[in-house]
């Protein structure tokens, strides 16, 4: 069995690729199980959440990979839509339920919306005292709370088919929402910067950290859905603010994004895309517009894939690798069991590296 890496060693190797400098491995991460959510196990139990926490690290000892040990806060995607007033469902399948407030018939309802007060909304002080409940209770670094792009949030508060609707036919409404949602957004990345003590990664997402530098980690799904054009007004546009606030900006979705990938790459400061990539139809697209010009963070955990595709995981990411190249790739798979991810690990150590 191949020696397991060193902290400093991963940590070493991982900021030459977000420098976009050549290195001799690939990086990669083996995650453990299945979708770990803000479910009604853990959404208000922060013991829980540790334990959890804990539990995957000690069962990730021995693995091969550049991952390392922290603490995933775990509140769900929707806090800053539910700070504007949205209600939320806790539940026991995935991250809590939105119920949007703003639809066509009430739109003009978005100029009354008021920029929720970090030090007096009940959302916002519960995300702090998750945070404070966290660092009190583990010694182990955070990762940032959920932080969705201005985009997801606004399509959250305005319900999802009447918002992609209304980027046609009301965008005036639209770009009110944004700019009081982006506004909000810089509010609650600055209180996390200012309230985590030990910063694991400027990203919710993955074991694998994304440092400081490279600005905070955006989770901005609806982008798939949208046209190029459609996606620089209404994307690009708030995202640069976000990327001006905090030096740079690493942009997350899932879907097919082929076709905004080009406006992707026009976000000021872009650090990083993060993808699924198996939803993604064309990974010559993706390549021809974004290898080797900005870190790529691409996702194909065991549950990206369909249940009975029989997937190699190591074949399926050298397959990326001989495709992105190795320069800016950063590889994020999973296995089921502690046994079957020592195994990938291994495999993928063979396959990735020179």
């Amino acid at each position: 069995m191949t020696e397991v890496l060193k902290p400093e060693e991963k940590l070493k190797l991982l900021e030459a690729v977000w420098q976009l400098e050549e290195t001799g491995e690939g990086p990669f991460v083996v995650e453990i199980g299945p979708f770990h959510g803000a479910t009604k196990d853990y959404f208000d139990d922060p013991e829980a959440e540790v334990k959890w926490n804990e539990a995957l690290h000690r069962d990730r000892e021995g693995v091969y990979d550049y991952g390392l040990p922290n603490i995933k806060p775990n509140q769900g995607i929707g806090i800053i839509a539910a700070a504007f007033g949205c209600e939320y469902t806790v539940n026991d399948e995935a991250d809590p339920w939105i119920k949007p407030k703003i639809r066509e018939e009430n739109a003009e309802d978005v100029y009354k919306l008021e920029i929720p007060d970090p030090e007096k909304t009940p959302v916002f002080q519960k995300v702090w005292k998750r945070i404070e409940s966290l660092q009190n209770l583990s010694s182990l670094p955070l990762r940032m709370v959920n932080v969705p792009s201005p985009l997801v949030t606004a399509s959250m508060i305005w319900d999802y088919t009447s918002f992609i609707e209304a980027l046609l036919i009301c965008p005036d409404e639209v770009h009110a929402l944004l700019e009081k949602v982006s506004e909000a957004t810089i509010i609650y990345i600055r209180e996390q910067f200012k309230r985590i003590e030990n910063l694991f990664s400027v990203s919710h997402e993955s074991i694998c950290p994304v440092p400081r530098f490279a600005g905070v980690r955006i989770s901005d799904d609806t982008a798939a859905l949208l046209s190029p054009d459609l996606y620089r007004e209404f994307g690009v546009t708030y995202n640069n603010m976000i990327s001006r606030e905090f030096g740079g900006i690493v942009v997350h979705s899932c879907g097919d994004v082929q076709y905004v990938v080009p406006a992707m790459m026009e976000i000021e400061g872009l650090k990083g895309l993060d993808f699924t990539i198996p939803q993604v139809m064309n990974w010559e697209a993706l390549r021809d517009a974004a290898a080797g010009k900005t870190v790529l963070c691409l996702r194909q955990r065991y549950w990206d894939h369909p249940k009975d595709a029989a997937i190699d995981l190591a074949e399926y990411s050298a397959s990326l690798m001989e495709t992105f190249g190795r320069k800016g790739l950063i590889i994020e798979t999973s296995a089921a069991t502690p046994e079957e991810a020592r195994a990938l690990g291994e495999k993928m150590h063979r396959k990735l590296s020179n």
